[in-house]
């Protein structure tokens, strides 16, 4: 363990301190969601309204939190979700989250718009990483970050597929505060060779204009994802997914996992929490793909409720990022020690013995 008595234990507390470290619109980027926040606050709602039924005089003493995603044995049921940016809130990034993920053996998985290259991030670690794309409007860029990703090391795609645009965010608007627009997140499309072709034709010049036109993709659809598929050998799974229509198309188009996710609150505001899409898609799906959850995960006992909803593992998003925050890549480590720790003590006093003995017999809506 890190002996440091004064790291939060409380996530509302870490939340807090954070909160002090940084400055306000930095602080409100990351925490805030878009539109009235209805979608943000419904993440966690939707926990509470779920209950673990434990039950007792079972034999516990053997609990492994171990599992295999993506044919990768990882030290628990835990992800860090791709955030962009990292550098805004530390000046290592994502290079500290990767080295801390690393050390708790678990996978990273890095952002297009990281602050760091993802061949930076994965020169500064060698734990399981994978490269999540934003889907660019210019296929031979999409093309290029794949086989980039491919030959860095990185074990699998996350294409998010809520962003077409961005999200109403109305507390960045307020701000008037965009990390994007003033540059921080340009250091893929900066090392790609594809974009800088691109680049040394544009008239202007300038490497976010140019990032700009291509970023988004509106029209983007199940062909693209074909094409995608059709063009690497990694695993592909999709964040971003809340309808059980489009986890059984995920099925039919080949994709090895989904990732159920609202983007944590930041993109479709009033649509329906990750968890109350869960139980849905795992009914219409089963066991074709690997389901991952994501959007709301705070503490060990929301873990195992998603387990037990029908998630395999889960992404853990603004925990880890106040703990960089709050202390680089000791913070993140922490954080993510108290997390598996806290999931470990919740599993036991469930009584469950076996991660595999999970589903919906241990919850029950309130």
């Amino acid at each position: 363990m890190i002996a440091d008595t004064t790291f939060p234990v409380q996530y509302e507390q870490l939340e807090k301190v954070a909160k002090h470290r940084l400055p306000r619109e930095v602080f409100d980027y990351v925490q805030s969601g878009a539109g009235a926040e209805e979608t943000l606050r419904a993440n966690r709602q939707a926990f509470e309204q779920w209950k673990l039924v434990p039950r007792f005089l079972k034999d516990v003493s053997h609990l492994s939190t171990q599992v295999k995603v993506n044919g990768t044995e990882i030290a628990a049921p835990i992800l860090l979700a791709p955030i962009g940016m990292q550098g805004i809130v530390h000046e290592e990034g994502e290079l500290a989250t990767a080295r801390a993920a690393a050390k708790e053996d678990l996978p990273f998985v890095s952002s297009t718009v990281s602050s760091y290259s993802m061949e930076e991030i994965a020169f500064a670690s060698h734990g399981t990483k994978w490269f999540q794309l934003y889907y660019p409007n210019d296929s031979a860029i999409a093309k290029s970050l794949v086989e980039r990703a491919e030959s860095a090391g990185y074990e699998a795609i996350v294409i998010t597929v809520d962003t077409t645009m961005l999200g109403y965010r109305e507390r960045d608007r307020s701000n008037r505060y965009s990390p994007f627009l003033l540059g921080k997140g340009i250091a893929n499309y900066k090392a790609d060779p594809v974009f800088n072709e691109r680049l040394s034709l544009s008239k202007n010049g300038s490497i976010l204009d140019e990032m700009k036109k291509v970023f988004y993709k509106p029209s983007l659809c199940w062909e693209d994802i074909t094409y995608l598929r059709s063009i690497t050998k990694l695993p592909i799974y999709l964040k971003g997914i809340l309808s059980a229509e489009d986890a059984q198309s995920a099925v039919n188009f080949g994709i090895e996992g989904i990732v159920v996710s609202n983007h944590g609150g930041r993109q479709l505001d009033g649509c329906l929490s990750s968890l109350d899409a869960l139980s849905s898609i795992k009914k219409e799906v089963g066991d074709e793909l690997t389901i991952l959850f994501d959007s709301g995960i705070r503490r060990g006992s929301d873990i195992v409720k998603a387990l037990a909803l029908g998630a395999d593992a889960v992404f853990v998003g603004r925990p880890y990022l106040y703990g960089l925050a709050v202390d680089g890549e000791v913070g993140v480590q922490q954080m993510l020690k108290q997390l598996k720790e806290d999931l470990f003590i919740s599993l036991s006093l469930a009584g469950v013995s076996s991660l595999k003995e999970l589903n919906k017999e241990w919850i029950q809506r309130a």
